[in-house]
């Protein structure tokens, strides 16, 4: 296999950030030279502050200049839209409030949603989250996981992702194997849990386990480092934690995506050789680099991509594990859907801001 060759391959394996309302030169480069099998979106690529009209045209060019370049048909299309504080698109897009509040509303709310996302060609949402609010202190993930207890987060996790499926659109259930019980941001730190194995079978696996039965097609690891099962490495490049006990124990078959690469929690180590090849053979299919956090410069995405071809020649990264990888991905990709870019009906927009509405109103159906 050629250096471009190899170059490419690890582009059937990530989902990249690209920098704003249109492409800018290192874009261009980088998906034409990358072709990435996925792109996932962020505020900074919808125009803000104009007539919905205007904006979707804009993000429909965008859409179309992604393919261009990646000169693929199919592809992830993929955004954070959960609810509440995590939500990119611009206004009339509905704000539905965050997961905690949508109780017996979730799966209504998801199938919405799903109609909002295909209008902008979105095939993949990165929800639900499946964490439990069990710390009150976590600054990251609180009210935005769908309950405090393993029974309601489980139930209302499968809801919403019923519905996200029944709209047409691929959910992920992240982060695994648990972020609710955090008291740091991965985005800054690298959290430690200091849980058992058991521990996490009593609580943080038990929404996991219900989405798997669920046939979730996606799995998104946590950047948390859980030293009572891997002392050495977080959960994106811990083997016991993704391969022992989500793909074995868990018998989870789908596809297994890293969270952001350029969250701090993680970040230095994907500077370091080897790292790419460590989160293969830990049981990752698929790499998230938003170039949103840390940095938009296109050249960390270059180091990460010359580390997995340099492992790939020097042996220490199992082709045949790359080509596992491949295959599930391939698999899931042959049955997105693709989506144009088209602007709702108004009818459409007023029905989901009564809706959002009627979340907010509900307090106790558990």
């Amino acid at each position: 296999m050629s250096k471009s060759q190899q170059i490419q391959s690890f582009g059937n394996h990530l989902i990249l950030g690209v920098s704003g309302t249109s492409l800018n030169d290192d874009d261009k480069r980088a998906l034409s030279e990358l072709k990435p099998v996925g792109v996932i979106f962020f505020a900074k690529n919808f125009l803000d502050g104009v007539p919905y009209q205007i904006w979707v045209e804009n993000f429909k060019q965008l859409h179309q200049s992604l393919r261009e370049y990646t000169e693929r048909d199919f592809m992830f299309m993929t955004i954070d839209h959960e609810g509440g504080r995590v939500v990119r698109t611009p206004l009339p897009i509905t704000r539905f409030p965050q997961s905690y509040l949508l109780k017996s509303h979730a799966q209504e709310v998801a199938k919405a949603t799903a109609l909002e996302l295909k209008s902008l060609g979105i095939n993949l949402s990165w929800s639900p989250v499946a964490d439990i609010f069990s710390n009150p202190q976590n600054p990251i993930i609180g009210s935005r996981a769908f309950g405090t207890t393993p029974e309601t987060a489980s139930q209302r996790a499968r809801e919403y992702y019923r519905g996200l499926k029944e709209g047409g659109v691929i959910g992920c259930a992240k982060h695994f194997p648990g972020h609710g019980d955090t008291s740091q941001d991965s985005h800054l730190e690298l959290p430690t849990l200091n849980l058992t194995r058991e521990e996490l079978q009593r609580r943080e696996l038990i929404p996991f386990k219900t989405l798997i039965e669920e046939q979730i097609p996606l799995i998104m690891t946590a950047h948390i480092l859980f030293p009572q099962i891997d002392p050495e490495f977080p959960a994106t490049l811990s083997k016991p934690i993704l391969n022992q006990i989500l793909r074995e124990e868990m018998n989870f078959q789908g596809v297994v995506v890293s969270d952001d690469l350029d969250m701090k929690a993680v970040s230095e180590m994907f500077m370091q050789s080897g790292t790419v090849a460590r989160a293969f053979h830990a049981g990752c299919d698929l790499f998230i680099v938003s170039r949103n956090i840390n940095s938009s410069s296109i050249e960390r995405t270059y180091q990460i991509t010359e580390d997995f071809t340099t492992s790939l020649s020097n042996g220490s990264l199992d082709e045949k594990v790359v080509v596992a990888a491949r295959e599930r991905i391939e698999k899931l990709l042959a049955g997105t859907p693709q989506y144009p870019v088209y602007t709702l009906e108004k009818e459409i927009l007023v029905k989901n801001a009564e809706l959002a509405i009627a979340c907010t109103l509900v307090t106790s159906d558990f």
